[in-house]
């Protein structure tokens, strides 16, 4: 594997773990939102309405970090089907090789 690749598959990881850590950071912030509607001191109200800030802040970053990978991929398909069909035969070569040699890979004894 590329040093390239192991970039890609590392901030791919990335990406999921920030995303997953939003939407638990977003599902603890409306529990505690919850939790404190009773109290109406000044300052629980104040920080209720940082907190609620911050979580619509947090949510429309991770649907615009969402929204910036789905393009992403879908621009590195259609690079890959212009490359596809621009070299049909190389393409067929390459996926027989790989195709081969993961058979011989699978039935080594």
């Amino acid at each position: 594997m590329n040093p390239e690749e192991l970039t890609t598959d590392h901030s791919a990881l990335a990406r999921e773990r920030v995303y997953a850590d939003l939407r638990a950071l977003s599902r603890d912030a409306e529990d505690l939102l919850r939790a404190t509607a009773g109290d109406m001191s000044e300052k629980a109200k104040e920080a209720r309405s940082k907190v609620a800030e911050a979580l619509e802040r947090a949510r429309n970053t991770c649907d615009s970090l969402q929204e910036k990978s789905a393009a992403n991929a879908q621009v590195a398909a259609q690079k890959a089907d212009t490359v596809i069909r621009a070299h049909p035969y190389e393409s067929m070569g390459i996926a027989f090789g790989i195709g081969l040699l993961i058979g011989v890979l699978v039935n080594r004894k």
